[in-house]
């Protein structure tokens, strides 16, 4: 095999990680940051007349947005870097 040619064996192993490891977790915490702003809208919505719960519910919501676009993000790395990997030496 001629330098810089990937080895299908190595691309082959890659993918099967991320496909069968990765993915799932990276969907499964996508759905906790999901849960997690639904638990601070529900918190900010029932709370109308308590201004420390209403700010407590943001701050859910907030940091459950910032966890779904981090986990969007990381899938999106990943997805770069195996496609990479796998048209290097084409």
């Amino acid at each position: 095999m001629p330098p810089g040619t990937p080895n299908p064996a190595v691309i082959g192993f890659m993918n099967k990680i991320i496909t069968v490891f990765i993915n799932p977790i990276i969907f499964f915490l996508v759905g906790l940051a999901v849960l997690y702003f639904l638990w601070g809208l529900f918190m900010f919505v029932k709370n109308q007349d308590s201004e420390d719960a209403q700010t407590e519910g943001k701050s859910h919501m907030v940091w459950g947005v910032i966890g779904v676009f981090i986990m969007f993000a990381v899938y999106g790395i990943l997805d770069i870097i195996a496609n990479t990997a796998s048209s290097v030496g084409r």
